[in-house]
């Protein structure tokens, strides 16, 4: 049986503050397969961003295994870290960081900047990806002159640019209207349809309705786990 692109067995972490050692994970245990659509949710302070942390290899682990495609990469080097995360992962984050001297192809070219080997024809790869999220008509438009919908599109073509096995995405509809919003979300459907693994994490019940699983965290536990 083919390994899950995430394995999560006895997860722990742990932040000093203040003094004190905070628990944000108490050992969880998830398998993540390929071209789910899973929803991490949960209540300020519940973990879910501190799991994705650590999938995205933004973090590491305090105690316990984190397996990516059946790699153990639990205590690798921020190098390889980095490396992996440009190679494997694309995010979304709710404050798109587009950067704003650059433009809509440029700014989804990016990540292909550092990939190694190099990437030939780098702007088509990125005006494609552009084309798939419909953005390719505003490709030499600055952040500036983008709405906050469109400006998410772009960050999501950038996300899908180096081909990913996943795409995380942080409370991605966090700074749009309702009606925006399910845009994005349609997007983001549109893209697990096409067999992507999309992991979103978010507090806001709507956004989990879209996903097919549900991963609801409490106090660093898993409270429930279920599957439309």
């Amino acid at each position: 049986m083919e390994a899950p692109v995430i394995r999560f067995r006895g997860a722990w972490k742990t932040y000093p503050m203040a003094g004190e050692r905070i628990d944000a994970l108490k050992g969880v245990d998830v398998n993540i397969h390929g071209g789910e659509f899973v929803a991490i949710m949960g209540p300020s302070g519940s973990g879910k961003s501190t799991m994705m942390h650590i999938a995205g290899l933004l973090d590491s682990l305090t105690g316990g295994v984190y397996e990516l495609e059946g790699e153990d990469v639990s205590a690798i080097s921020r190098a390889k870290r980095a490396d992996i995360r440009n190679r494997k992962i694309g995010f979304i984050f709710q404050s798109f960081n587009l950067l704003s001297r650059c433009t809509a192809l440029e700014n989804v070219e990016l990540p292909m900047l550092y990939h190694r080997p190099a990437i030939p024809d780098r702007k088509e790869k990125a005006m494609e990806a552009l084309r798939m999220v419909g953005m390719e008509s505003r490709a030499a438009h600055l952040p500036a002159q983008l709405s906050g919908g469109q400006q998410q599109r772009v960050a999501i073509a950038r996300a899908l640019v180096n081909q990913p096995s996943l795409i995380l995405a942080d409370e991605p509809t966090g700074n749009l209207d309702t009606r925006t919003g399910q845009d994005i979300m349609g997007v983001l459907a549109s893209l697990h349809g096409q067999g992507i693994t999309i992991i979103v994490v978010t507090h806001d019940p709507e956004v989990g309705q879209a996903a097919h699983r549900r991963i609801k965290l409490r106090d660093g536990l898993i409270e429930q786990d279920e599957v439309s």
